[in-house]
């Protein structure tokens, strides 16, 4: 079989590749520059006895050597997503959703209920870097399109990497930094030059004329080897089943957003540009590798809803980001392995729109946000000791961080109000441990604990008394007094322990309990402004206190078999839980007045206890053998239930979903159909939030994976396939995305891909 059609698409999307977006203040320009393996969950690991059998494609990836629930979606499932973002991406995955504030451009994972500053982005073992925890319209600069694989880590893993993963930690893996070479030992034997592979990535995308293309190459010889990437993505304002505003904006206020009468089928002001390169090399020795690698990233979208579309509105981001790991295996009795992990990120963005919303010609920066940040982690794993009950392996840690953050804006630069919480910085120094305890081959135990010292500093203005604060600075100048310095230090500390137990018919039940404090971040702590992503007017609180979370998890999974499964139960109590609290007073950039109706929703960051309980489920049962693989049916469900102590409902908690399917696969087709259905959510917020119906999400896909031998092509595999999404053309609004009442997720689609490797 020939692969001209994967050739015509790499094509159609190679000339993307070159051009990288200027980021400027105008529209968008070009300028030319320059085996299911769990890679993060714990400390402990092993290489294994025996080589993994390779799954076929489409199997459902349990993983079952972990404490708690660890969601794994491969490179070829990352390949056949219609998502672009690692919210798009784990958007149907059980207890996991995204906050599609701009669908294909801004989205950030969501789990359990719990976004921002409770759900770590880790790339490569080093945070992510951006400032997508500070607002819902930042760009998360971890592309999905350059990972192998996408890992989500809930429970005692998380300690590994702060208590600001307190809800879960989503974990990227490329190749960036190589840990072998691109081949196997024999043919080094026959190559004693080396080797090389490059691979060629291309997708069309229906809805949004969507167009992108990557290139990755890799070469090896001796004690080195190379990892180069660039990946590409243009799209247009996306295709919507129907008008998007729930209620149509004020045409006085906003004259240039969409009637109902001027709907061109489109969300308006959705499209998306971005560019991304690598390079990175490392020095392999035997028992161990040592790398480093430099990423760049850019992206320039916009910012749908009323209010983005009126005024034109668009973020232009680029981050620059170095960083480095390694692992050496020791001979030693003592120690089985070192390993490190650092990276420093330079980001900033800017925020573009209207000088003048009644003025149409006028342009300029709105707002500016930095990030630059320094991270190190090290880690050392101790050889298994012999117990009298039980063989023990441990590993110690320390990670320590600084952050410095800003958020400049030409808006009233002598304002006591302005820069929304700039400047501020914070350091962080971490311990950790875990121990592993084998009672025997089916019984397994894990104590492990964290210890943690935060400094933040900043400045607050002190806002008049009260919980919900009134004022006026342009008609009353002294009504906010002016700002004050504040350091801050917090000492927050965590344990937990599991307990892993294999019965019958490769079950494998697990328990967890768990212990975290958090401490508040910057954001939380020294706001001062409107914040137009969730249009709020935010108000820091720079006497909050230590967030505790008291967690107990209970899980049964099988991962053999025609039959794979996983099934979790959690309950989360937390004491002192923050929180965007709307006191019901609206509010403009400089004033907020209670009965006013003004655009912004007064929000000011409290603390209150609050209890978290949930269920996630997912199987796969293969039916009927057929063609060297099999038929079978497959299920999904999850819910979560968040509340307060006052039995009022925390805010934007995902909704009850109910999906399943039938798909064939085997070791060179995939196919599926599959329907997941969204509950209406009515247990919603007393104050500022609207219930949101259900929807149906219809989704269809079919992939073609061969290998091929000694072709005189020069190709060794290539991958082609089809994915038809939101089938049923329906409205879907996101329930957890502030942008809901304004931002559809995208109508029914089709997206094309294709990989060819050399």
């Amino acid at each position: 079989m020939s692969c001209r059609i994967c050739r015509r698409i790499l094509l159609s999307t190679s000339a993307l590749l070159p051009p990288l977006i200027a980021a400027d203040v105008g529209q968008a320009q070009t300028v030319e520059l320059p085996e299911i393996v769990v890679n993060a969950p714990s400390p402990i690991r092993r290489a294994p006895e025996t080589p993994a059998e390779t799954p076929l494609q489409g199997t459902l990836p349990v993983v079952t050597d972990q404490f708690s629930t660890v969601t794994v979606v491969p490179r070829e499932e990352l390949q056949r997503s219609p998502g672009s973002t690692l919210g798009d991406v784990l958007f149907n995955k059980p207890g996991v959703t995204g906050s599609s504030f701009a669908p294909g451009a801004s989205s950030r994972p969501i789990i359990r209920g719990l976004d921002v500053n409770r759900v770590g982005i880790v790339d490569n073992g080093i945070g992510g870097g951006g400032v997508s925890d500070l607002g819902e319209d930042h760009f998360v600069p971890v592309n999905p399109l350059a990972s192998t694989q996408v890992e989500v880590i809930r429970g005692p893993a998380t300690l590994r990497y702060g208590s600001q993963a307190i809800g879960g930690i989503v974990s990227s893996t490329s190749n960036r930094i190589p840990e072998k070479l691109p081949c196997d030992p024999t043919s080094i034997m026959r190559l004693p030059r080396g080797c090389t592979s490059l691979e060629l990535r291309g997708a069309l995308n229906s809805a949004d004329n969507g167009r992108e293309g990557g290139v990755l190459f890799d070469a090896g010889g001796g004690n080195f080897a190379l990892h180069v990437d660039a990946f590409s993505r243009r799209t247009e304002d996306y295709r919507v089943p129907s008008y998007p505003y729930l209620a149509a904006p004020d045409p006085a206020a906003l004259p240039g957003a969409t009637q109902r009468g001027a709907f061109n089928g489109r969300q308006t002001n959705s499209w998306t540009h971005s560019n991304e390169f690598s390079v990175g090399g490392s020095y392999l020795y035997f028992g161990g590798f040592a790398g480093i690698a430099f990423a760049q990233s850019r992206a320039l979208y916009g910012i749908p809803g009323a209010d983005g579309e009126g005024t034109n509105t668009r973020i232009s981001s680029l981050q620059n980001k170095i960083m480095g790991k390694g692992e050496f295996r020791s001979a030693s009795n003592a120690i089985d392995a070192i390993r490190f992990w650092w990276g420093y990120t330079d980001y900033a963005h800017r925020e573009i729109g209207l000088a003048d919303p009644a003025d149409y010609s006028s342009d300029g920066i709105r707002q500016i946000f930095t990030n630059k940040e320094l991270e190190g982690r090290a880690e050392v794993q101790f050889s298994p000791f012999k117990l009298g009950i039980a063989e023990m392996t441990s590993a110690v840690g320390v990670q320590a961080s600084h952050q410095k953050l800003t958020a400049p804006s030409p808006d009233d630069p002598g304002s006591v109000l302005n820069g929304l919480f700039d400047p501020n910085n914070n350091t962080r120094v971490a311990g950790y441990m875990f121990n592993e305890f084998k009672f025997s081959n089916t019984t397994k135990a894990q104590i492990a604990g964290r210890i943690e010292y935060v400094s933040l500093s900043g400045s607050t203005p002190a806002f008049p008394g009260g919980a919900n604060p009134i004022f006026d600075i342009v008609a009353t100048p002294g009504s906010v007094g002016p700002s004050s310095a504040r350091d801050l230090s917090f000492a927050p500390k965590s344990v937990s322990a599991g307990l892993i137990q294999n019965f019958v018919w490769d079950l494998v039940g697990s328990a967890t309990a768990q212990y975290v404090e958090r401490a508040p971040k910057p954001a939380e702590l020294f706001s001062r402004g409107a914040h137009d992503a969730t249009a709020t007017f935010d108000i820091g609180n720079p006497d909050l206190s230590l967030e505790k979370a008291k967690s107990v998890e209970v899980g049964l999974r099988r991962a053999k078999g025609p039959f794979r499964f996983e099934a979790t139960a959690y309950y989360t109590r937390f004491d002192g839980f923050i929180f965007r609290r709307l006191t019901g007073n609206t509010c403009d950039s400089s004033s907020c007045i209670a009965g006013s109706g003004l655009e912004l929703n007064q929000a000011v960051y409290s603390q209150s206890d609050a209890t978290f309980r949930g269920a996630e489920f997912q199987f796969q049962w293969d039916l009927v053998p057929l063609w060297h693989g099999y038929w079978g049916v497959e299920g999904q469900y999850d819910i979560v239930r968040a509340t307060f102590t006052d039995g009022t409902n925390v805010p934007r908690i995902p909704p009850q979903r109910l999906g399943g399917g039938i798909y064939f696969r085997n070791a060179e087709w995939f196919g599926r159909i599959n329907l997941l259905h969204a509950f209406s959510q009515n247990e919603i917020a007393p104050i500022g939030e609207t219930p949101t119906a259900g929807y149906d999400l219809l989704r269809a896909e079919l992939s073609h994976t061969r290998t091929l031998k000694d072709d005189p092509s020069g190709i060794k595999q290539f991958t082609i396939g089809i994915v038809g999404n939101n089938l049923l053309n329906q409205d879907i609004r996101n329930h957890v995305s502030y942008t809901k009442d304004l931002v559809l997720m995208p109508g029914a689609s089709a997206r094309v891909f294709a990989s060819v490797k050399y």
